[in-house]
């Protein structure tokens, strides 16, 4: 069977189970217990993260890093301004390139959030998500790599989607991720149809939001 990983942060730990469970018979999907956090600890640990995979042959790699970035305590300054930011994902894309040179590559925007009901300590805000967004796809797009507009799916979302004011840990949130990655995978994969969805719903506190 072919085989997937899956790289990103608890968005990612959102639909990552369901999607094993609806890709058991057909292909074999991996991805780290952690949340893989900002854009700088990805390049850091990407090349372990493909030892997670036996003999290291990854025929989709689908990946995020964002929300970790734009996130901003105590009312300061975003963890990671814009212009790095763009700087760790071309450096990303690159090192993709380098020790994934067969796998097809998905790269997943970040998710919309509810600024509101966040604390003035800790927010994050959809305006900037977006930017970054922007920012991150346009450079997968000249390294060739296909985007998976996830943002689009969570915007489309109504309230009872989100567990809390940033995670989709619900039966309506899991579902719509998990079928949005499905079916960017089996385009990547070449299947004919997308596969049937299995729901197994990510119950567990977030690990860093």
């Amino acid at each position: 069977m072919k085989n997937i990983l899956l790289i990103g942060d608890s968005i990612r730990i959102g639909y990552d189970k369901a999607t094993k469970k609806s890709l058991a018979d057909i292909a074999n999907v991996y991805y780290p217990e952690e949340n893989t956090r900002f854009a700088s600890y990805v390049l850091r640990y990407l090349h372990e993260y493909k030892a997670l995979v036996p003999g290291g042959h990854v025929d989709v790699l689908h990946w995020n890093a964002g929300l970790w970035d734009c996130l901003r305590l105590f009312g300061e300054d975003v963890h990671t301004p814009v212009e790095i930011y763009a700087y760790y994902i071309d450096r990303i894309c690159a090192r993709i390139q380098k020790i994934f040179p067969e796998s097809k590559v998905i790269f997943a925007t970040s998710t919309a959030v509810q600024s509101e009901r966040m604390s003035a300590d800790f927010k994050r805000y959809n305006e900037e998500i977006k930017t970054y967004n922007a920012a991150a796809v346009e450079i997968v797009r000249k390294y060739g790599f296909a985007v998976n507009d996830l943002y689009a799916v969570s915007a489309s979302l109504p309230d009872e989607a989100h567990s809390d004011p940033v995670h989709y840990y619900t039966p309506i949130g899991t579902e719509a991720f998990t079928n949005q990655v499905l079916s960017c995978l089996a385009d990547a994969l070449g299947l004919e149809e997308c596969p049937n969805y299995r729901e197994e719903i990510h119950g567990d506190k977030p690990i860093g939001i």
